[in-house]
């Protein structure tokens, strides 16, 4: 299959381990680059095929159960015509797709809002979090929103709580209003636009912040692939060292956190450039599956001592 096949000839029906083959060998010969919920061409083969028969892209794992199953002519015409637009455009597999999956779960994506793609959501599904809590949260922030998955993910994993969601793009908070509605959660999730703290209630204090904010530093923006340009540059630059909103972030952190509050914090593969910064913090590192050290946990009084003591020097 070339970017071209779909219009040389008419698609013929083929079972999913065929057109799999072919997804695979055409993405691997245009040298993409992988990163937005796959890890390689086999995987985003899979996930296009899998797409195309009208299975969830969690069925990967069982895919060899699938490949005997055929798809008719009009589905490989699609698997066809993604494999051709993700090829020629070097668009994010989710972009052509219009989904992301993000730890079992199926969230709307569109080139208006970054990927969703955060360690902190396997922290969120496996309960990692709880033992940094004193209770379950009552009120939840997730910083830099985005698509709303980590937003809705902390809903889900706390029934009484009530999430704030803030993100200062409006491009990003429609998609988030799209998500939300999907899993039902108008009532419990609220999506404000703020440029960080600024629109927060000045009153309301969160037990938990959740934040992936833009870490990524200038040189790394300068030679990003061009999947990853697709995405909104707000969502990715973190300025010089990749810590000028995290800058922000965390001397505004300690007013917004209730006494025993909690921050989580991801900062990707730029923990040295974060301890550079903020030496002075006492931040605990979690280790992901994919990741030994891109998410840290911060606690409100340490926040407080570290930035009231910086406000006074």
């Amino acid at each position: 299959m070339t970017p071209a096949s779909a219009a040389d000839a008419p698609a013929q029906a083929m079972t999913l381990g065929e057109a799999w083959i072919q997804t695979a060998q055409a993405l691997a010969r245009a040298e993409l680059d992988f990163g937005h919920g796959c890890a390689s061409a086999d995987d985003e083969a899979a996930w296009i095929v899998l797409h195309a028969a009208g299975l969830p892209a969690t069925e990967a794992a069982r895919f060899a159960e699938h490949a005997d199953g055929m798809l008719s002519a009009e589905q490989v015409a699609q698997v066809h015509a993604h494999t051709t637009q993700r090829i020629a455009t070097r668009q994010p597999l989710a972009y052509v797709l219009g989904e992301a999956w993000l730890v079992g779960l199926r969230f709307s994506v569109d080139a208006r809002v970054i990927v969703p793609r955060s360690f902190i959501a396997e922290l969120l599904d496996q309960g990692a979090l709880d033992p940094w809590l004193p209770q379950a949260p009552q009120h939840v922030l997730d910083l830099c929103t985005g698509s709303g998955c980590l937003a809705i993910l902390a809903a889900l994993a706390w029934e009484s709580a009530r999430v704030d969601a803030i993100d200062l793009s409006a491009d990003a908070l429609a998609v988030a209003q799209i998500n939300r509605a999907a899993y039902g959660l108008e009532s419990r999730v609220q999506l404000v636009a703020s440029d960080l703290w600024s629109a927060c209630d000045p009153v309301r204090r969160y037990d938990l912040v959740l934040c992936n904010p833009p870490y990524v530093p200038a040189a790394s923006m300068a030679s990003l692939p061009p999947e990853y340009r697709h995405e909104p540059a707000m969502a990715l630059a973190g300025g010089d060292d990749g810590m000028d909103l995290i800058r922000r972030i965390l001397h505004g952190a300690a007013a917004h956190l209730s006494a025993e509050g909690v921050m989580v914090l991801e900062v990707g593969n730029e923990r040295a450039a974060f301890e550079a910064a903020f030496g002075q913090l006492p931040a605990v590192w979690l280790e992901t599956a994919l990741h030994p050290d891109a998410v840290c946990v911060l606690l409100a009084a340490d926040l407080r001592a570290a930035f009231s003591q910086a406000a006074g020097a």
